[in-house]
């Protein structure tokens, strides 16, 4: 068992097209899709841009934690993430920048990128990590009863129809 176990995310294609998934959270819902030109709907993010979007959040609120904690102005500033495959055999690659506004030293550029590699996430990816995956019946991959769809879900549909 993982020392820390972590709520469930859940997973459901939609119906709605060929790839579309709705991804729910707590108490929040998304939508994942594939681009238009390879079968999609183009409705939501990509499972590798969803991965990318899970290391640029990570990275930024580990740079405002640390910033908060020294006591430390941050200035206004973005997070970027792109994901490609290079190589022979292909090798995933993450491309990240930190774009800030106004000047900063080259010691605080170089804090930044030295506590971005330190975000959970980063961690994660760095280190390797086991999936293990199980089978079993589901009564019902249907919203339970009485649940309304949320606000983005009820967007989304609107926007897919024809």
């Amino acid at each position: 068992m993982a020392e820390e176990e972590q709520a469930g995310v859940v997973a459901r294609l939609t119906g709605v097209g060929q790839f579309q998934t709705r991804i729910e959270v707590r108490n929040s819902s998304i939508l994942a899709d594939e681009p238009v030109e390879v079968g999609g709907l183009g409705t939501g993010p990509t499972p590798y841009e969803l991965l990318s979007s899970a290391l640029a959040a990570c990275t930024a609120m580990t740079l405002r934690l640390y910033a908060e904690r020294k006591g430390w102005t941050l200035p206004v500033f973005e997070v970027e993430v792109a994901h490609s495959r290079e190589g022979n055999p292909p090798r995933d690659l993450f491309t990240r920048r930190i774009a800030y506004q106004g000047e900063l030293s080259a010691e605080w550029r170089a804090k930044m990128i030295e506590i971005a590699d330190k975000c959970p996430v980063h961690r994660t990816l760095m280190r390797g990590f086991e999936i293990v995956t199980s089978a079993g019946r589901v009564e019902s991959a249907e919203r339970p009863a009485g649940e309304p769809p949320s606000q983005h879900e009820r967007d989304m549909e609107e926007a897919c129809l024809d």
